[in-house]
């Protein structure tokens, strides 16, 4: 169990996209890592693209950067929702500032534009119709599956989940390009 010891944070809102909650959230547990799922309301059941339903563990009031070792911040539509909220993009440039590991996959990079400058100057990708919102926010973006730098991991779609997952784990190890 590689990741045995590790505490992970998924942020969920409505209409996330399943497959960049549900993969990534298996994926961490079966290495051992305790996961859980983070929001604006614990309790509150939020629901995917398809309706698929996702219940929130804890709300970003009950949490702190320093109860985890990394967050996972998944696509669809539920990150516009998720950085309507101070707190959340608080919370993502704390992961930040500690240099704890910090993911996102698809349209996730809005969350990273609204975390207090954190893409300034850093390697990322992201679903191509955000590239400008990247750009804006200081990213140096790249098309590819997967670009780690150093704490940061992005991806730009559900078909790189097989890469993401596999630089989240490396990075969680202390592994880091």
């Amino acid at each position: 169990m590689e990741l045995k010891g590790k505490k992970v944070a998924v942020l969920v809102d409505n209409v996330y996209q399943e497959m960049e909650v549900w993969y990534p959230l298996y994926r961490l547990k079966e290495a051992g890592a305790e996961v859980v799922t983070v929001g604006a309301t614990a309790g509150a059941t939020y629901t995917s693209k398809l309706g698929y339903p996702c219940v929130c563990e804890k709300s970003y009031d009950q949490v702190s950067a320093a109860d985890f070792d990394g967050v996972v911040i998944p696509g669809g539509y539920a990150p516009d929702h998720i950085r309507r909220y101070a707190k959340a993009n608080q919370l993502v440039a704390d992961f930040n500032q500690q240099g704890k590991l910090v993911s996102a996959i698809c349209h996730a990079g809005w969350v990273l534009c609204s975390a207090h400058g954190m893409l300034k100057g850093r390697r990322a990708t992201s679903f191509f119709a955000i590239k400008d919102d990247m750009v804006n926010a200081g990213a140096k973006w790249e098309d590819a599956e997967v670009v780690v730098d150093k704490n940061l991991v992005t991806s730009r779609k559900p078909n790189d989940l097989p890469a993401f997952c596999r630089a989240v784990i490396a990075v969680l190890r202390g592994q880091t390009a």
